[in-house]
């Protein structure tokens, strides 16, 4: 190789380099079957949170329902009678006094208040207007608990309009 110029070797180099694609042989693209993993089957993905449905702006008490509530979907929880009752007045009352402190996605919690998230009901209160993170009955029952002194309310004041976080008893029950 004494006398080859530049140009003659990398025209070998190419030449080399395509017979060896050419000639390599295509890798296999799934083992064979006696090879292959067991692989466990994918669990199936968790059902959707129902969400509630409430009633068109338009539609009134006597009107057809709203759409779930007649082929057995959602019931219509714009309709107070359909809505199922999550708690009592005496049972929000025992459950604050039985605690120290109790914030408000506790009651949601402990009583299965649903609702959108963003839901909040204006409660008047002593000083004024609050805002509370409860549908509108369970929201009147908190709020006549503050009217009657029985119950304090924590306000979140960060934002321009006050919001209760947590409430406590005023009179705690003596243990005895």
């Amino acid at each position: 190789m004494g006398g080859a110029t530049a140009d003659e070797l990398n025209a070998a180099v190419e030449a080399a380099a395509d017979d060896e694609i050419t000639t390599a042989e295509p890798a296999p693209t799934r083992a064979p079957s006696s090879e292959r993993l067991a692989i466990p089957p994918r669990r199936p993905p968790r059902p959707a949170r129902p969400q509630p449905v409430r009633q068109p702006a338009g539609a009134t008490a006597g009107s057809a329902p709203a759409a779930g509530a007649a082929d057995g979907g959602q019931p219509d929880t714009g309709n107070p009678a359909q809505q199922k009752a999550t708690c009592t007045l005496a049972q929000m009352r025992r459950f604050i006094k039985s605690r120290p402190y109790v914030p408000v996605h506790e009651l949601r919690r402990r009583f299965l208040i649903e609702g959108i998230e963003d839901e909040v009901s204006p409660v008047g209160a002593n000083g004024g207007l609050v805002y509370v993170g409860l549908p509108e009955r369970e929201a009147g029952f908190l709020g006549e608990l503050i009217r009657n002194g029985e119950v304090g309310c924590e306000l979140l004041l960060d934002p321009t309009s006050p919001g209760v976080i947590g409430v406590y008893p005023m009179r705690p029950v003596a243990r005895q």
